[in-house]
């Protein structure tokens, strides 16, 4: 199954507060052949400062001044791909990946398949949510998937395939599809969900993408707690609620 040379992308900017649960997530990988491409997205921290100190052979720190995990994403797709990644993988720096996360994306891009994956995305256990809110968290987002299915604009003929939910904190494409997609457009993350726009780019190009509940990221809720349920999944419908500072990237 490692015979493809995959690569993880982490766009970062002020985590390093909390970074340090990332790193050992993704060196607790039971599938550990991959590269980790972190990308500091004008960080006005310590945040490249804590990656270093893990002092890993195939973690490579890069920057993009410009604003945008869409910008920072692409900056680090294109590193890796440049570095000779075949699979493509991304999360976030304040996610964690469940221990089997690479072994999973290898195995949806290569032994099952696929062009590219949208993973399970969980609430974390350990930034005080409850568990009723964790739940009634899942649910939203299940509900927020089967709206986008039949949303009129998600069902034009110029698709190949159904919609797809997958946030860019557990997606896994390959490297060719990314650069034949167009890669993650370079905005700001208030401008253009970058990780939709990927998704419905590949949607013109291929049907052989899917939903993996085996791929599994434990997501921040620092949102949710920040701005409240129904602000957030406004915040993902096409940013119908927009906080007057948007202090991330």
């Amino acid at each position: 199954m490692s015979a493809r040379r995959l690569a993880v992308v982490v766009p970062v900017y002020n985590e390093a507060a909390g970074i340090s649960a990332t790193l050992d997530a993704l060196l607790a990988q039971r599938d550990s052949d991959f590269d980790v491409w972190f990308v500091d997205n004008a960080s006005t921290d310590d945040s490249a400062a804590v990656i270093a100190s893990y002092a890993q052979p195939r973690w490579h720190i890069v920057t993009e001044p410009q604003k945008g995990t869409g910008a920072a994403a692409d900056t680090g797709m294109r590193a890796a791909i440049a570095a000779g990644a075949e699979l493509l993988a991304r999360t976030d720096a304040d996610c964690i990946p469940r221990a089997d996360w690479t072994a999973s994306v290898r195995r949806a891009l290569t032994t099952d398949g696929l062009d590219l994956v949208g993973g399970e995305l969980v609430p974390r256990h350990d930034e005080g949510l409850s568990l009723g809110r964790r739940i009634l968290l899942r649910g939203a987002v299940e509900l927020a998937e089967a709206f986008g299915r039949i949303r009129p604009g998600n069902r034009s003929p110029e698709y190949l395939g159904p919609y797809l939910m997958a946030a860019g904190c557990n997606v896994g494409i390959t490297s060719a599809l990314y650069l034949e997609a167009g890669g993650f457009p370079r905005t700001a993350i208030e401008d253009l969900h970058e990780d939709r726009a990927l998704v419905n780019a590949v949607r013109r190009i291929t049907d052989r993408y899917a939903r993996r509940r085996d791929v599994v990221v434990y997501g921040s809720s620092r949102r949710v707690k920040a701005w409240g349920l129904k602000n957030t999944l406004l915040w993902y419908k096409d940013h119908a609620y927009r906080p007057d500072d948007v202090d991330i990237r």
